[in-house]
């Protein structure tokens, strides 16, 4: 017998939706089942994963701190993959972005300038725009796939912040530790909640939720983009540029995405460490597809996976578990993500193996071969 996967002729749109919530429930369950394998009360651990994180007013604003990078990198990974156009190095982005805010927060930062702030936050754009700029020119110019070109400029950006950090910016005055100066009031972003430390950025992020569905679902733009990924004959057909495309998915992607940076190092950070970022370019994929490239999905997958990083960061200091839990939660939460939508999208099915075809386990012969 052999197992084959029958594509559905109309996969379950219930299903579709619900898929998300039955990953995480899933998920849940899994994480149960690890912290016993591991020795420890599994009850008492999902309470302090997921629970804890959400009592008290500081905690609730680390929760949105921890959203809003992970909100904007997703939104911008969301709306280039409507055209099948896959940004995977969103981490990158982020890093340029927070390279080129943070050359105007040093160079301009402390003298009283007014303008130092908003230039900052538009050199973070225009840093992560640039940065994916590359594999936007790469793909329409050389046909090189943006999945490995984006990927592999998120390790130069990182090497990239290395350099800079424990060289030509490493403050002389920081005891040899690699990192920048601190940066001057006036160029830090103004907090939301006192004695906490959510920042104006959260409220930015916030925006870019209904943008992003206007855009999507309402703009000519939009309606190239989805055209252009469900049915890229019938685009090229009606007039649609194609590279027109990849060059705004890849900039907006992008431009998002080095904002998120620029908040992490002018937020909570306040200067340029060699790590700004505990993965929120990559988790951002993630939260993309868990929020099914909805913006307003999105924005509820970004405060649940906000609360996987601070729920681990607690487990770490409750039970001493290793800072690695966050992340196997976040892979279960893709791996039963992806296996539903297989299922909904394809039904398995057991027939007859040909004449002729091997079955596993059966070692080919000359003979078998021949009569195939």
């Amino acid at each position: 017998m052999q197992l084959r996967l029958i594509a559905r002729p109309q996969p379950s749109r219930t299903m579709y939706y619900l898929s998300p919530l039955l990953a995480v429930v899933f998920a849940i369950i899994g994480s149960g089942v690890i912290f016993a394998l591991m020795g420890k009360p599994p009850i008492k651990a999902l309470e302090i994963m997921f629970i804890s994180p959400l009592i008290g007013l500081n905690n609730l604003a680390e929760l949105g701190l921890k959203a809003t990078p992970l909100l904007l990198c997703a939104i911008g990974i969301a709306i280039g993959c409507r055209a099948s156009v896959w940004n995977i190095g969103a981490e990158g982005q982020l890093t340029l972005g927070a390279l080129a805010g943070s050359w105007v927060a040093l160079r301009f930062g402390g003298a009283g300038h007014v303008w130092a702030l908003p230039l900052m936050m538009i050199a973070g754009v225009v840093g992560g725009a640039a940065w994916a700029a590359i594999p936007a020119f790469l793909r329409t110019r050389f046909n090189a796939h943006e999945i490995l070109t984006t990927l592999m400029l998120s390790y130069v950006a990182i090497q990239l912040l290395n350099f800079l950090v424990r060289g030509p910016w490493r403050d002389p005055a920081g005891f040899n530790f690699p990192q920048s100066k601190e940066f001057a009031d006036d160029v830090t972003m103004p907090i939301l909640i006192a004695n906490t430390r959510l920042h104006m950025g959260a409220v930015i992020a916030l925006i870019c939720v209904p943008v992003a569905e206007i855009l999507m679902r309402r703009s000519l733009i939009g309606y190239h983009v989805r055209v252009v990924g469900l049915a890229p004959g019938a685009a090229r057909y009606a007039g649609f540029s194609e590279k027109r495309t990849v060059w705004f998915c890849l900039l907006v992607s992008g431009g998002l995405a080095g904002f998120a940076g620029i908040g992490e190092v002018a937020g909570p950070l306040g200067q340029l460490q060699p790590v700004i970022s505990p993965g929120y370019g990559f988790a951002a994929i993630i939260v993309a597809y868990l929020g099914r490239l909805n913006p307003f999905g999105i924005l509820l997958a970004s405060l649940l996976m906000a609360l996987v990083y601070l729920g681990g960061d607690t487990l770490q200091v409750s039970l001493q578990m290793p800072d690695a839990t966050a992340g196997v939660i976040q892979g279960m939460l893709l791996f039963f993500l992806l296996g539903m939508d297989l299922f909904i999208g394809f039904r398995p099915r057991l027939s007859p193996t040909p004449r002729g075809v091997p079955t596993p386990g059966t070692a080919v012969t000359a003979g078998a071969l021949s009569d195939a």
